[in-house]
């Protein structure tokens, strides 16, 4: 099997992961871990699986004017980033979580204007338009509260601030990966994401009763923390060492469908109306957005 095979497997594996994970994790919260002890494990289980494999890696040292750098992507890429998707998962419902997810390509496009100066042409602001409306319908139109959504507007507000914390980091962290090696990355962000996160998420992983939980929520976490954590990371950056950044990125267009799919077929979440027109409103916005443009002859 050839390594472009192989990237494009992890590429559709990490998408899958990624859909099972908004209903996976949301069976998990808040009855058995609190959002933010959940976070703690995540970056504490990753954090040891990421330096556990680096010593098959290249021994590199982060230059010290990259610390800065760095330091910023710890904060928009591992803290502010998992903080506000589980705070909000725990808040909202796995369909919401799936759709809003996929909004990052328009954040990206639209912090790339403000930041960089990129030009948005009227296919992408068409885009961002449309990927816009639809969030903003599922965060005011949308159903305010259910039994296991206490605010729902909330929720999906923060899924919002997952979106663009991770727009920030895909930003910020491209010139590091040009000059170290992702694994050297991955080992770094996830410590100084952990240390960030320590100080306002121990007081609930304290909480966990460990002797309490049954064995298909201790299943559950493991997924999060080996699965959703420590291998969709790890295929990413397998598969963008394979492919075009533009092939990774089509592959945003399954998490969703999987999310929205393995919700219902578990009874965990139903589509309405709203859902229906906010799914196809960001799922068009995104394809506007990521689709690249046929170069003029």
């Amino acid at each position: 099997m050839s390594k472009r095979t192989l990237a494009l497997l992890a590429a559709f594996a990490a998408s899958i992961i990624y859909g099972l994970n908004h209903t996976i994790a949301k069976g998990v919260m808040p009855t058995h871990v609190q959002p933010y002890g959940f976070i703690l494990l995540r970056l504490l289980g990753a954090t040891v699986l990421f330096w556990a494999i680096s010593f098959w890696g290249p021994k590199e040292k982060i230059s010290k004017k990259d610390w800065g750098r760095l330091f910023l992507c710890a904060i928009f890429g591992m803290a502010v980033n998992m903080l506000s998707f589980f705070k909000g998962l725990s808040l909202s419902t796995p369909i919401n979580s799936a759709v809003l997810a996929t909004i990052t390509p328009i954040i990206v496009v639209v912090l790339s204007a403000i930041l960089i100066k990129e030009k948005i042409t009227l296919q992408k602001g068409f885009g961002v338009l449309l990927g816009l409306i639809g969030a903003l319908a599922l965060i005011l139109f949308g159903v305010k509260v259910k039994q296991d959504a206490p605010n729902i507007p909330l929720g999906n507000f923060l899924f919002l601030v997952n979106a663009t914390s991770f727009g920030f980091y895909l930003l910020l962290v491209k010139s590091l990966l040009g000059k170290y090696h992702p694994l050297t990355i991955m080992k770094w962000l996830f410590t100084v994401g952990f240390l960030l996160t320590l100080p306002i998420s121990y007081s609930e992983f304290a909480e966990i009763e460990w002797q309490q939980l049954p064995l298909d929520i201790i299943g559950a976490i493991l997924f999060v923390v080996i699965g959703t954590t420590f291998l969709t990371y790890l295929f990413n950056v397998f598969a963008l060492t394979q492919l075009k950044a533009s092939t990774v990125g089509v592959f945003i267009y399954i998490q969703p469908l999987v999310g929205i799919l393995f919700a219902i077929g578990t009874g965990k979440d139903q589509l309405s109306l709203i859902k229906i027109i906010a799914i196809i409103l960001v799922v068009v916005g995104v394809y506007l957005v990521s689709k690249t443009p046929k170069p003029t002859p």
